[in-house]
């Protein structure tokens, strides 16, 4: 999201996770080097892109990451970017600028690599999805429900909407995070809306609700082979800094809320279970600095997530914050390994 505020399809490399189980996380066998908690681990981190340019276009202000087909990195920027980053070195190796249908400037926040290499991107204007070709073409805008959008059309609230994005196992069904809670909705309740792709096009399906920590809010989601979902929850005060836990999440039992008006406390509603898999705030600093006050040096405005593949027995996971281009905030990757 552009302001901080107070508060991929997998690829068939990864086709090998599909064993997990759908147990909450497991314990390591032994102490990790690195150790973040028992399920996460930090390799190491870059500021590589930090207040870099390419192509004439600033690096930076980065949202969302997926895998491309090709093993690329895709990484998309909120203010209508699309790079393409080498996977190793980060190093960008392509840029394509994107706009809405008169030609307007995204708040690009969401993305997915379908397995066409069509990209689906969000934005918090609407908010929208659109699927784009690698060109940065308009080829097609999925439905949205009418209750998700920005008020007065609906009962969202601007820039507090559509930031994650990611299609389930097999592509067929695709499933965005809302950040926060829409008007009427109990505070910290965030709805997760998916559809379903009948005859080639995205259809609208279930919905479901998943309650944040207090404060909190979610920038990104990413699906396992077994259809359970890392889950970021960030969140900024000033004078602190950030805060980003990250969750494993099931929404597979839970409630299809789409039809639920307000979502205010109703008993009978089963919302998406989440365990915690680990605050970023214990994790090594491992000497990454910060040129703003944070309970560890390590955090920034972290938005974006994607699972790049696996070795011993822990998913490999890599996070980017969004340095909102602001002198005090880094664009920094964080290489984890998180163990489910």
């Amino acid at each position: 999201m552009r302001l901080r505020t107070v508060l991929a399809t997998f690829t068939a490399g990864l086709a090998a996770a599909a064993s997990l189980t759908a147990a909450g996380p497991a314990q390591a066998n032994a102490p990790q080097a690195n150790a973040c908690s028992p399920a996460v681990s930090l390799d190491r981190f870059s500021d590589a892109l930090d207040k870099t340019t390419y192509d004439g276009a600033f690096v930076g202000n980065l949202s969302a990451l997926a895998l491309d087909w090709d093993g690329s990195l895709a990484a998309l920027s909120d203010r209508s970017a699309l790079f393409d980053l080498d996977a190793r070195t980060l190093a960008p190796k392509k840029v394509v600028p994107l706009a809405d249908e008169n030609g307007a400037a995204l708040d690009s926040e969401g993305l997915a690599i379908d397995g066409d290499g069509t990209r689906l991107i969000t934005s918090e204007t609407e908010p929208s999805i659109r699927r784009y070709g690698a060109d940065g073409t308009i080829l097609d805008r999925l439905p949205v429900p009418a209750s998700l959008l920005v008020a007065p059309a609906g009962r969202a609230t601007a820039n507090q909407t559509f930031e994650g994005l990611t299609l389930l196992p097999g592509g067929r069904t695709l499933l965005a995070s809302m950040e926060y809670a829409l008007s009427g909705d109990t505070a910290g309740l965030v709805r997760f809306q998916t559809w379903r792709r009948h005859h080639g096009r995205f259809e609208l399906a279930a919905q479901y609700a998943y309650r944040t920590d207090a404060g909190l809010g979610v920038p990104e989601v990413q699906a396992l082979p077994d259809g359970r979902l890392l889950v970021l929850e960030r969140g900024f005060t000033a004078g602190v800094g950030n805060t980003v836990r990250l969750y494993l999440a099931d929404p597979r039992h839970a409630t299809d809320t789409s039809s639920v008006e307000n979502l205010t406390g109703q008993t009978d509603v089963r919302l998406i279970k989440k365990t915690l898999l680990t605050d970023i705030v214990t994790c090594p600093s491992l000497g990454a600095t910060a040129k703003q006050p944070q309970p560890n040096p390590l955090l920034d405005n972290i938005e974006g997530m994607v699972i790049t593949g696996h070795a011993q027995g822990r998913l490999k996971v890599l996070l980017v914050s969004d340095d909102n281009q602001n002198a005090v905030q880094t664009t920094r990757f964080l290489y984890l390994r998180v163990r489910v």
